[in-house]
């Protein structure tokens, strides 16, 4: 197994990937523990689990790193191209490589390589470029997506493993003139053949396609829209009937009008849920694994909720601001926000 960034990282902690040990309880979640394991001044909205259960980030002023959860060592650098310095919002893995994604002009995105250093795998430029997201179907075939330009989204997918990266025409998209957050690198979610990606700003509608980006079809939320501010922040899907979104607004981080919705037919159909009840702003919802699609957490600056009923209610479990979640098992997790890396442990009651 490869992750090549930078000529003295190379990985050594392959098989590592049980590491929490067996849980003490498995009944709903009574509270947390919030371990920080990395502080820099860096803001960090995109965190990758890579197969080997090592982590890897991309964040602000070009850095990014991996950890190692055995030896809990660190390894970070910083990407610059030519005098630029990007800033990274969205990262991807397959089983050989980590990629990382650039927001604004130039899109710049990145893999791992064989000659000990980050390539340049696609660039693009432009007045309105802007990606926000991305996720791997598999080791050959992954999806980028971005705010929309000429008409549609700025969706890029890739067939071989991320050597090369093809933008798709508007000729065989949804019409499109929104945009979306990249405030947590959860715009697109993936499952077998299917892709969803929820859009935010003046409409807040989720993109679907079930080859793979090569058909696409979408759908109006009933989530807040309208301002620049306000949609779908991130979306996940447990299976392929199974979905979430969460977002609101940010500038009213309280407000917990028409800020969360629920599928249960594939995204086809969205429900509210917990309709004027907290939590409000989120930047990121996850569901816990393993737990039949009963469990959801979601983070923002604003704090940490749980939900054991599939998100019709909600209990906050922490004040604590970040801006994304990815979860090692039921009982873990890797928090990332302004200048840190947390890992999060969930304390359960007994049945």
């Amino acid at each position: 197994m490869r992750y090549v960034v930078g000529l003295l990282w190379i990985l050594v902690a392959v098989g590592c990937k049980n590491t929490t040990g067996p849980s003490v309880a498995s009944g709903p979640v009574a509270s947390m523990e919030i371990e920080v394991i990395y502080e820099d001044s860096v803001s960090i909205r995109a965190i990758d689990i890579l197969d080997d259960g090592s982590l890897a980030f991309a964040g602000s002023d070009g850095k990014f790193g991996l950890y190692n959860p055995v030896s809990k060592s660190w390894n970070t650098r910083v990407q610059q191209q030519d005098s630029l310095i990007p800033s990274f919002r969205a990262v991807a893995h397959t089983a050989t490589d980590f990629f990382m994604l650039s927001i604004a002009n130039p899109a710049l995105l990145y893999k791992t390589g064989d000659t000990g250093k980050m390539e340049l795998v696609y660039q693009e430029e432009g007045e309105q470029v802007f990606y926000d997201s991305m996720k791997f179907w598999n080791d050959k075939e992954g999806i980028a997506m971005g705010d929309a330009q000429g008409g549609c989204l700025s969706i890029i997918i890739t067939r071989d493993g991320g050597n090369t990266w093809k933008k798709l025409d508007c000729s065989v998209l949804p019409e499109a003139t929104e945009g979306a957050f990249a405030a947590s690198n959860t715009n697109v979610e993936v499952m077998g053949n299917h892709a969803w990606i929820i859009t935010g700003g003046i409409r807040s509608r989720v993109f679907h396609t079930a080859d793979k980006g090569r058909t696409w079809e979408v759908v109006d939320t009933p989530l807040l829209q309208g301002k620049e501010t306000q949609g779908g922040y991130s979306i996940d899907f447990y299976d392929d009937k199974n979905g979430f979104v969460i977002g609101g607004d940010y500038t009213d981080p309280e407000g917990s009008h028409a800020n969360k919705a629920r599928t249960i037919d594939g995204g086809k159909t969205w429900q509210l849920v917990a309709e004027g009840q907290a939590p409000g702003y989120k930047s990121c919802v996850q569901y816990v694994p393993n737990k039949n699609g009963n469990e959801l957490v979601a983070i923002g600056f604003t704090g940490i909720d749980y939900s054991k009923d599939g998100g019709d209610t909600w209990k906050t479990l922490s004040t604590e601001g970040f801006f994304t979640i990815r979860f090692v098992d039921e009982n873990q997790a890797y928090a990332a926000g302004n200048g840190r890396i947390a890992l999060i442990t969930l304390k359960r009651n007994d049945l």
